[in-house]
């Protein structure tokens, strides 16, 4: 039988089991919702800032974005500015969130 400690510090993140026990969900796309979950309301959530904090690159995070779309993780606002240029809100939901019919 194997032991095992884990060596905890204080700084943690406290996030819903949901996405973790979803099994339609792959890998990256657990990874990515726990690292968004663990993140400041104020981070930048663009994909370019995304892409700064992960080993991933630009396709990788946008394709596990994409998934967690389809599952109804995240959904992505594109909102125009009074200057004319666009500006994306990010909504995260630690359930999926049922859509409207």
């Amino acid at each position: 039988m194997a032991e095992f400690k884990v060596f905890k510090n204080g700084d943690f993140t406290v996030m819903s089991n949901y996405h973790l026990k979803d099994s339609s969900l792959s890998l990256k796309a657990v990874g990515l919702m726990s690292k968004m979950l663990s993140l400041p309301e104020t981070w930048d959530y663009s994909l370019a800032g995304l892409v700064a904090i992960c080993k991933e690159g630009k396709d990788t995070v946008r394709t596990t974005l994409n998934e967690l779309k389809s599952h109804d993780y995240i959904e992505i606002l594109r909102l125009r500015t009074s200057k004319g240029t666009f500006k994306y809100k990010y909504l995260i939901f630690e359930n999926p969130f049922e859509k409207a019919i």
